[in-house]
C-alpha cells in the first residue's frame, strides 16, 4: 500500500475506540454522500405524503422479511 495510507491507518489505530468509531463513521458518511441524488419536486412531495401517512397512522408498515417471504412464495 501507499506509505501515506499506511501512516494514516497507523495513526488512526492509535486513537481511542471512541475516536476510531468517529473516524469510521465520517469515512462511511463520505462514501454515502459521493453520489448526490437530486429528487424532483414530485418525488419530494411523494416522500412528504408517505411520511405524513405513516405519522398519522393512515397506512400500516409491514415487516420486510414477511413481504419478501410472501412475494417469493407467490412466484413459485
Amino acid at each position: 500500500m501507499n506509505t501515506a495510507i499506511d501512516t494514516i491507518i497507523a495513526e488512526v489505530l492509535s486513537l481511542s475506540p471512541q475516536a476510531r468509531a468517529f473516524v469510521a463513521e465520517k469515512l462511511i458518511e463520505s462514501l454515502d454522500s459521493e453520489q448526490e441524488v437530486i429528487l424532483s419536486p414530485a418525488w419530494k412531495e411523494e416522500v412528504r405524503k408517505r411520511c405524513r401517512e405513516i405519522d398519522e397512522g393512515i397506512v400500516a408498515l409491514r415487516d420486510a422479511e414477511d413481504v419478501f417471504t410472501r412475494s417469493y412464495a407467490s412466484l413459485g
